[in-house]
């Protein structure tokens, strides 16, 4: 387990990082005892940080839901972070929206649904049936995923550990909003689908039914999981429920079209 300063000067280095745009080298091959719970007390570091310039939470996030992503990232559940307001971007219907990538490493685009909450949820012990009496509604989100800890190791090309990806907030950088909104029992969210354009092309199809069968669970689970933190999903926030397709790298000039059908589409372009 790290210490409290070494926590500290680990969330310092992310925090310089996202300024700077440059990825720093994994934490994990730095110090090889680190844990996933010093993943999360880094990641809380860092988000206190954001705090003090006087950001605001507005929600979390849920990473590593498939089955696939567990096993190559060698862990049995998913993984978590927080979304700041600084994230946020909202796209208009009909219009393409501009996301600059002047504040992003390396930026990656999945497609998700976001549950947005009107109660509080509050483990240890909430349920799919909570989390459908807490959401005011289901919408259409896509997460822009970034890598202020690098991906891969700049000298031997190893892929960075689960503990990394935690402290780097669950590699959370953006979300984008603005479709439709739906009543959350009143759609089959397993079979809510999208199509994901890039400049033109389809890129990626998928079902949010890969979202550990129902991105309901995913919520109840983060609810769960903050619950030993003294921490819960509140009234008001956002929460991502996870990837139902592979991420797609983003760079300046490609235009995306995240099409859910009858649930809309969100338009937006990396300048």
């Amino acid at each position: 387990m790290l210490t409290d300063d070494q926590i500290q000067q680990l969330a310092a280095e992310l925090h310089a990082s996202e300024r700077s745009r440059q990825p720093v080298e994994h934490f994990s091959k730095r110090f090889p005892g680190m844990t996933v719970q010093d993943g999360y007390r880094i990641s809380r570091a860092w988000v206190a940080l954001q705090l003090a310039q006087g950001r605001k939470v507005i929600g979390h996030k849920i990473g590593l839901t498939s089955r696939a992503m567990q096993i190559s990232s060698q862990i049995d559940e998913p993984d978590y972070g927080t979304l700041l307001d600084s994230m946020l971007y909202t796209c208009t219907p009909g219009q393409v929206l501009a996301i600059s990538t002047q504040r992003f490493i390396a930026p990656r685009v999945e497609v998700e649904l976001a549950f947005v909450l009107k109660a509080d949820l509050k483990g240890p012990h909430v349920d799919v049936e909570q989390v459908l009496a807490a959401t005011d509604y289901v919408t259409p989100a896509i997460e822009i995923i970034d890598a202020r800890i690098e991906q891969f190791d700049r000298h031997t090309r190893a892929m960075r550990k689960v503990q990394d990806t935690i402290s780097d907030n669950a590699a959370n950088a953006g979300i984008v909003v603005g479709a439709s909104r739906a009543d959350a029992r009143a759609i089959s969210r397993p079979w809510v689908g999208a199509i994901l354009r890039q400049n033109g092309m389809v890129e990626e199809t998928g079902l949010a039914a890969g979202v550990q069968g129902d991105p309901a669970i995913g919520i109840a689970w983060l609810a769960n999981k903050l619950a030993p933190w003294g921490e819960q999903l509140k009234a008001g926030q956002i929460v991502l429920a996870g990837s139902f397709t592979r991420p797609v790298a983003a760079k300046a000039g490609d235009v995306f079209e995240a099409d859910y059908g009858p649930l809309g589409t969100l338009q937006f372009q990396f300048t």
